[in-house]
């Protein structure tokens, strides 16, 4: 197995994981990753049954990565009941994955709203016909719903779907994972420094055993 990349040295990786995120990100752009914003996102219910399936992260800063969904659906309800969630990215090409933990908090309605109005008119539509993570009888029952909202709103601005907007994910840790030669991977976790791990303090790199 060859190696790829550069080796990830604590020398060379950015104190601040952030930035070390966004450059990776951006080389994984660059070297033609497909969606590279999309990453598997992992909840729990309040029992502690996890579930996982694939987001896209539309944006992120110092407060943290945003995804949209259904806050109905099962994934909703699961952050509604226990707000916390793992995100991973992973960037096969690059032989390189990238592990994000914390808290998650719903963005603001003007945060959500501004995205949903941003999305093509198709994907509003399907937004407000779908009833997502509840039985359905039919396909043929979300395209009359498709359908009769085409009907109703022809042309204009949509109404913003009622259970629909951003989650942020707020991070608490990053690990950083390069593929290496014989298994020896390199792994670099970022934690805060302080003792209560909040928001805003500085962080610690260790590398971890692979």
């Amino acid at each position: 197995m060859a190696d790829h990349g550069i080796p990830l040295k604590e020398r060379d990786a950015d104190p601040d994981p952030l930035a070390q995120f966004s450059a990776w990100r951006a080389e994984a752009a660059a070297a033609g990753v497909r969606e590279p914003e999309a990453v598997a996102l992992a909840t729990a219910s309040a029992a502690g049954r996890p579930s996982l399936r694939m987001v896209l992260v539309k944006s992120f800063d110092e407060h943290g990565l945003v995804f949209f969904s259904n806050y109905s659906s099962r994934k909703g309800s699961e952050i509604a009941a226990n707000p916390h969630a793992a995100l991973l990215f992973h960037w096969d090409p690059l032989g390189r994955q990238v592990r994000i933990e914390g808290p998650v908090e719903r963005t603001s309605t003007e945060e959500s709203e501004r995205y949903v109005r941003s999305r093509p008119r198709a994907s509003q539509i399907s937004a407000l016909a779908s009833p997502q993570s509840e039985r359905v009888e039919s396909r043929e029952v979300l395209e009359r719903r498709v359908s009769d909202l085409e009907d109703l709103y022809p042309e204009g601005e949509l109404p913003m779907p009622e259970n629909w907007g951003g989650f942020r994910l707020i991070p608490e840790s990053f690990e950083f994972w390069q593929q290496r030669n014989d298994r020896l991977h390199d792994r670099l976790l970022y934690r805060r420094s302080d003792a209560s791990g909040s928001a805003g303090g500085p962080w610690r790199i260790e590398r971890l055993a692979p």
